[in-house]
């Protein structure tokens, strides 16, 4: 009875109001940025890899601005591109990639958006720690009692879906894949991991920058060449892949069947719904790292997120769904026919693409390390921003008893997930949109203002806006 009632209104959120708010906050971002993803892009990517350090600096209070990309990173890679994007392509079918690439375009825009206010809004705590995220901008944008309602919305709905919810869903993703590859107890994977998390959560956002800054390279660089193989292996089929995808995407009734509108409609939401659950533009979750990031203009953060956007959705998830398009959708694969065998499923996918290729055996475990590091490091930054959320509603002293709780998720997580956790942390995912969207909205002045201003003095080298001089 709950599982239908979720289902029913995650139905309507995905299909209708997640559609509507991403895409419509994305094209208006865009639009009054003057495209600040195109004309920025090259900025960003100077900011993020022009001085690569796997030891960034240390601030007393906050983070380096790559520390704080590279926990939004870790926050935005995890089960979402390769489970995430696996159930996508197998509800909507190869097309519904090229509907996560076009949320990915107009979500740049989006969480430069999110990043910039997250940097104007920021606040310090009484210990000197840096707080900042959607609560302190809807706060802003909405004064007095509705401004309290809706940042106490969203501060439920995150602590909910991250917090508790979503580490359950990742923990689950580890000790399924461990299982399929090693046949190692849940049990065993669960308290190894609960160790892990717990001993970096002890040691706050310094321990969790120090990690996050190391592995979110090394995991990204083992999962791309190993994708670049299969890809290497399978060049033949390249060009069947990228035309199964613009096919499906505008077609998709003939693979995964029903009536054309049906068809369009389920690939359009599969693309919209784990669009956001993989690079998270909208949702309101990174500005929580970006809050961090210790730089001389909000801009400079807001041009640096959009590269983790694209790093998430166009490098990492790409990789993987050509990687699944080109070995089971081709002409030779398994699904070439849309009719799924019995026993794959979201979790198994993945592996099963990566093992027709490095066999069934490397394939699996291959799958299984990558998801480690990417769902380990996604535990680590949602359980930050949930704490920051705690700390807004009930205060520094409830930190010890969230901590207790979400380890207790991480533990349950590796024994025993359902469809029922699966959809409660989609629905608190997609909630946490509603009142994120329409701040961005109300506050849209000052992100114009940001963008258009660093855009006036950038060809003098300056970084500073012009409001602030």
């Amino acid at each position: 009875m709950l599982l239908s009632i979720v289902q029913t209104i995650n139905s309507y959120l995905s299909d209708y109001v997640l559609i509507i708010l991403l895409l419509g906050g994305g094209l208006w971002f865009t639009v009054r940025t003057k495209f600040v993803q195109v004309r920025f892009f090259g900025q960003g990517m100077r900011r993020t890899f022009g001085n690569l350090s796997l030891n960034g600096h240390k601030h007393d209070a906050g983070m380096t601005s790559f520390q704080a990309l590279a926990t939004a990173i870790a926050a935005q890679v995890g089960t979402g591109n390769i489970i995430g994007a696996s159930g996508a392509i197998l509800t909507g079918g190869p097309g519904a990639i090229f509907w996560m690439w076009v949320i990915a375009f107009f979500g740049m825009a989006t969480i430069y958006a999110e990043a910039v206010l997250a940097q104007k809004t920021r606040r310090k705590a009484e210990d000197g720690q840096i707080l900042g995220g959607p609560v302190y901008y809807i706060t802003t944008a909405f004064k007095g009692g509705f401004g309290k309602f809706m940042a106490g919305f969203f501060a439920v709905a995150i602590t909910v879906a991250l917090g508790f919810f979503g580490t359950m869903v990742q923990a689950n993703s580890i000790g399924s894949t461990f299982q399929n590859a090693f046949g190692a107890p849940s049990w065993i994977v669960g308290i190894v991991l609960v160790v892990l998390c717990g001993v970096i959560f002890l040691g706050g956002m310094k321990r969790l920058a120090g990690v996050t800054e190391k592995v979110v390279p090394v995991m990204a660089a083992l999962f791309l060449l190993g994708g670049l193989l299969v890809l290497v292996m399978r060049i033949a089929y390249l060009p069947e892949t990228f035309a199964l995808i613009f096919k499906y995407a505008f077609a998709p009734q003939s693979i995964i069947g029903g009536g054309f509108g049906m068809a369009l409609k389920t690939a359009i939401s599969q693309g919209a719904k784990r669009g956001l659950f993989s690079n998270e533009a909208g949702m309101g979750s990174t500005p929580h790292a970006h809050a961090q990031a210790i730089v001389k203009d909000p801009h400079d953060q807001g041009v640096v997120a959009m590269i983790g956007v694209f790093i998430d959705t166009f490098v990492v998830l790409t990789m993987n769904a050509l990687v699944i398009i080109s070995t089971l959708y081709t002409h030779d694969g398994i699904l070439a026919n849309g009719v799924i065998p019995e026993g794959l499923d979201k979790t198994n996918l993945a592996q099963t693409a990566f093992g027709s290729v490095f066999g069934e055996t490397f394939g699996s475990i291959f799958v299984a390390v990558c998801l480690f590091f990417f769902a380990f490091s996604t535990i680590l930054s949602w359980n930050m921003f949930g704490k920051i959320n705690v700390i807004y509603m009930f205060g520094q002293k409830a930190v010890k008893f969230y901590m207790v709780g979400a380890l207790v998720f991480v533990f349950l997580g590796t024994l025993a997930s359902n469809d029922l956790v699966w959809e409660l942390s989609d629905m608190f995912n997609q909630l946490m949109v509603i009142p994120n969207i329409i701040a961005l909205f109300v506050l849209t002045g000052m992100v114009a203002a940001s963008a258009n201003a660093v855009r006036k003095i950038s060809a003098d080298g300056e970084t500073e806006s012009v409001e602030e001089k």
